[in-house]
């Protein structure tokens, strides 16, 4: 069966983009991943309206990227913050292999915005293909794509 011949359905790009394709939750992923955690602080640092952040917000809570926190601020009623679990820390990679690219074709003058280092060593952080075997560092020229196990025919 040849990649033409495959049904996408079930194709795991096209299912991740259902969930996260969305220009702001992107935005959304990157400023938690960086620290930001409170309804206004997103809305602010993002530009966006309150009604696009909520409807992000609920759709990454409801898909298990995020979950909330209860603060409560002196004097102020009890507020949610949000914060990325396991599965949305899972997508950091391609956040920085977002970057990495953005960096390279669509950055502007003086440089990156986020300088992402290693702290033991100080090496710029960046995305790689690797073989799980061992091989290294792989461009899409060594990397061979037939149809998985899932696969089904159109």
């Amino acid at each position: 069966m040849e990649w033409l011949d495959v049904d996408t359905e079930l194709c795991p790009v096209q299912r991740t983009l259902d969930v996260v394709g969305e220009k702001w939750t992107f935005l959304i992923l990157r400023d938690a991943a960086n620290g930001v955690r409170r309804f206004d602080e997103f809305r602010r640092h993002l530009g966006v309206s309150e009604a696009v952040l909520s409807t992000r917000l609920r759709k990454l809570l409801d898909s298990g990227i995020l979950r909330t926190e209860t603060y409560q601020e002196p004097g102020a009623r009890t507020r949610l913050e949000y914060r990325l679990t396991r599965k949305g820390w899972d997508l950091w990679p391609v956040l920085i292999a977002l970057r990495q690219w953005g960096d390279t074709y669509a950055g502007e003058e003086p440089g990156p915005v986020l300088d992402l280092r290693h702290k033991d060593c100080g090496g710029e952080v960046r995305v790689a293909v690797e073989c799980a075997d061992g091989h290294g560092e792989l461009g899409p020229r060594e990397v061979s794509a037939r149809p998985g196990p899932g696969a089904r025919a159109r």
